[in-house]
């Protein structure tokens, strides 16, 4: 079904604009959700009317203390690992997310980044985009970072 045969109401709701971000036309940022990560906006989030944002992450620094236990309230969040390596602890499993991998976090999962690569940089897609991020009890102890050399 294309979107000229749906309702209006039906087809505002899916209404999404082109977007082509090239490698230069946004740069990390910091003030991201993480102060010691940077955040490269993709564009998604303004062509979809805030129904999905896609954003390169990447290390900017140590991991000292990482995320702390929390969950998103959001419907979708996959993390796909483009370079390095993230551990983190899901529920009370740890995970190491290698070059390549594509995590799916469930809508509520308790989970913790704690360590991760100096060369650390995953692409992130979320929906809704402005999804919120809740502090949580965690359910087991965590494992210390990595140092970096």
């Amino acid at each position: 079904m294309s979107v000229d045969t749906l309702s209006k109401p039906a087809a505002a709701l899916f209404a999404t604009a082109f977007s082509h971000i090239g490698e230069g036309d946004t740069d990390y940022k910091s003030g991201g959700l993480r102060d010691f990560f940077l955040y490269r906006d993709l564009g998604i989030a303004a062509a979809t009317n805030g129904q999905v944002v896609a954003q390169l992450v990447k290390a900017n620094m140590p991991p000292e203390e990482g995320t702390g236990w929390h969950c998103h309230e959001a419907k979708f969040h996959i993390v796909i690992m483009l370079k390095g390596w993230a551990r983190f602890m899901y529920e009370d499993k740890e995970t190491l997310v290698k070059t390549g991998d594509c995590v799916h976090q469930r809508p509520g999962i308790r989970h913790y980044l704690f360590d991760y690569s100096p060369d650390m940089e995953y692409l992130e897609i979320v929906s809704p985009a402005d999804f919120t991020t809740v502090d949580v009890e965690g359910p087991c102890p965590v494992p210390p970072p990595t140092p970096w050399k």
